[in-house]
């Protein structure tokens, strides 16, 4: 039987996004209106508003919709906010942001997946999204952000991401080690970083910031 999607994007926000208290109206109408099974590879997309990881390639996924839903929402964005996302992987958070935001800047490890999500992206009409294919490692700019969205976990949030963020700007991030990581979102204060522990989760590891392999005899 053919999958009516829009009753399963509506039952995917209202019976799973929501109660894990999502509340935001914002994120809510953006999740409702952004078509996530474009987003997702062609071999899952009956799977698409499950409540679980996909698999996207490379040994990265497409989160679930409940962590989507609590991230945007913990970034806490405003329609005049300029946005950084590391690791855009499908494109789909791309699309989300750039529906809440001014504009939204968006780096990308892996060729073929900045290649798909501009083709999406595109077909969205999203002119203030600026997508490249680089690494959080050694890129740099010299624009600084109101919210950065880090699209996998951490071990430790780099310095270098503080140093993109506008002061009063916020991060949100998986940190910690596998498998018991928290969600924080980093307030830039002018006394310092403020972490909030938002929940816990089990995130992939953005390429090359994995805790470092330790050896023991």
């Amino acid at each position: 039987m053919p999958i009516d999607f829009n009753q399963a994007r509506h039952a995917m926000v209202e019976q799973q996004v929501r109660p894990w208290e999502v509340l935001d109206r914002r994120v809510l109408d953006v999740l409702s209106e952004v078509r996530r099974e474009d987003f997702v590879p062609v071999r899952h997309r009956k799977l698409a508003f499950a409540d679980l990881c996909l698999p996207l390639g490379h040994d990265e996924v497409m989160l679930k919709p409940v962590l989507e839903g609590r991230l945007l929402q913990a970034l806490d964005l405003a329609p005049t906010d300029e946005v950084l996302e590391i690791g855009a992987g499908s494109g789909f958070l791309t699309a989300c942001l750039a529906r809440l935001a001014r504009s939204v800047t968006a780096i990308e490890l892996h060729a073929d997946f900045v290649a798909e999500a501009l083709r999406r992206l595109e077909a969205l009409n999203a002119v203030n999204v600026r997508l490249s294919q680089a690494d959080a490692r050694d890129w740099d700019t010299g624009l600084r952000f109101d919210a950065i969205l880090v699209g996998g976990a951490v071990a430790e949030i780099p310095e270098r991401f503080l140093a993109w963020l506008k002061p009063g700007g916020r991060l949100v991030a998986v940190r910690g080690t596998t498998p018991a990581q928290e969600a924080v979102c980093l307030r830039n204060e002018s006394a310092g970083p403020r972490i909030e522990s938002l929940f816990e989760t089990d995130l992939p590891y953005l390429r090359g910031f994995a805790p470092q392999a330790r050896f023991t005899l």
